[in-house]
């Protein structure tokens, strides 16, 4: 399913989602103090263009967590919200159940990215 599932993801969802998180690391990135958490956007981003057989590790330290509260007041919850919307509507139907479960893993994500490593 893997590399199938791969391919109609990016197709059908996966490379609006991945540019929704490309897009928010490009805002990051304007200011220096942002390219940290730009750059944790565009590895996200290379998650959600291809998300099928890889799995996230959630962890972390207390940095991290101070970051993922800027992260939730600046950006996290807008892009979750979406994630959750579009997993509901695919979850729909029969079909679309493993692409929502994706898109509610990249909810997740997209609330407290900070500290997950993806494998």
């Amino acid at each position: 399913m893997g590399c199938i599932g791969n391919l109609l993801w990016f197709i059908f969802g996966g490379f609006f989602s991945g540019l929704s998180w490309c897009l928010t690391g490009l805002l990051w990135c304007i200011t220096i103090v942002g390219i940290p958490v730009g750059k944790q956007c565009f590895k996200i981003a290379g998650l959600s263009f291809m998300p099928f057989g890889k799995q996230v590790e959630y962890g972390g330290s207390t940095v991290s967590f101070l970051v993922n509260l800027l992260w939730l007041i600046f950006g996290g919850l807008v892009m979750a919200i979406e994630f959750a919307a579009i997993g509901l509507v695919l979850c729909i139907t029969i079909i679309g159940i493993p692409f929502g479960l994706q898109m509610f893993k990249l909810a997740k994500l997209a609330l407290m990215p900070f500290g997950a490593e993806v494998k």
